[in-house]
């Protein structure tokens, strides 16, 4: 009788620990068994970014002086509040770099806002914005592009984001590159060397 007591016992510690294990299991989020059999994973892993990436040179956006806001007047109304269409502004500029076979390549993006004034309508307006990469007094890049924006409601600003994603040059020996956006009502450069 001491005996069936005893294994009844053990079976119940058993079937217990059993129990725990799958309950813990099921709480691990792995989608195999509580042993680690069956079905793997299959979920390929990210790429990671390497320390050396994020400490190489990669060259900074800076808005040139005059160039962060554009204001466009209806026709004769220069300078005139009441004639006012709209004002557009940028805020913020950034970058990201990438590297191969001795080329950086550069995306530049910039964001801002279009308030419109008291002569706007609902309707596009178009944004010239220029992104220019310089090395003393070269220029190794220099594209515009005009951005369309659409106001719905007539008076409410509404923000947009211009990405250049096409900026490629050699690998610079200095940090001696400087990239600047902004508006630029001139009229259009070439993309490539020939604008040094």
């Amino acid at each position: 009788m001491r005996f069936r007591v005893r294994s009844g016992r053990l079976l119940a510690g058993i079937a217990g620990c059993g129990f725990m294990l799958a309950a813990a299991g099921c709480q691990s989020g792995d989608s195999g068994s509580v042993l680690g059999l069956g079905a793997k994973n299959d979920k390929p892993e990210e790429p990671k970014v390497l320390q050396s990436e994020l400490l190489k040179y990669c060259p900074k956006v800076s808005l040139r002086e005059g160039t962060a806001f554009l204001n466009r007047y209806a026709k004769g109304g220069d300078g005139d509040p009441a004639k006012l269409i709209y004002q557009a502004s940028i805020s913020d500029v950034t970058r990201s770099c990438s590297r191969s076979g001795g080329t950086l390549t550069m995306t530049v993006a910039a964001a801002g806002k279009v308030v419109p004034g008291p002569a706007a309508g609902p309707g596009e307006v178009t944004l010239p914005i220029r992104i220019v990469a310089t090395q003393g007094t070269n220029v190794l890049y220099s594209n515009l592009s005009q951005h369309t924006v659409a106001l719905g409601d007539a008076s409410a600003a509404v923000q947009f984001v211009v990405n250049d994603p096409n900026i490629s040059m050699p690998e610079p020996e200095q940090a001696d590159i400087i990239i600047y956006a902004g508006f630029d009502e001139g009229p259009a450069k070439k993309k490539t060397d020939d604008t040094q």
